[in-house]
């Protein structure tokens, strides 16, 4: 039994993953795919890459999830269930890819800076 790792990054979240043959199984953090995300579109979220190449039903995946949100986790594991897939067959890179799912979407949450109350906010300006 081959398993294929791979990760994904989103904001702070990060998804390591190990797909293995099998019947569709999806685990993350030893938990149910259904239990941790309850939400109907992260669930499809996280199952994009899968449906695009028709193959939900061949693969079981265990996934390790740390920090971030709901969304930024849903998107780590998108992109590092596409590119396990990728791993396993070169040839679907061209599908992912068209769709979006092979980028890392770089956008991070700016720091809050000294003497301002947030990262870009300033004090209201008073004249006298």
């Amino acid at each position: 039994m081959e398993v294929t790792n791979a990760i994904g990054r989103r904001k702070a979240a990060v998804a390591r993953v190990y797909v293995t043959t099998g019947k569709g199984a999806i685990t993350i953090n030893n938990r149910e795919f259904a239990v941790y995300f309850p939400s109907g579109i992260l669930q499809y979220v996280v199952k994009q890459p899968l449906s695009k190449l028709g193959v939900t039903e061949n693969y079981d995946i265990k996934v390790n999830l740390t920090g971030g949100g709901c969304k930024g986790q849903a998107e780590a594991v998108r992109l590092a269930i596409a590119r396990a897939l990728v791993k396993i067959n070169p040839e679907d890179k061209s599908a992912l890819k068209s769709e979006g799912f092979m980028t890392r979407d770089p956008r991070e949450v700016e720091r809050k800076k000294p003497g301002r109350p947030k990262a870009r906010k300033r004090f209201q300006f008073s004249k006298r």
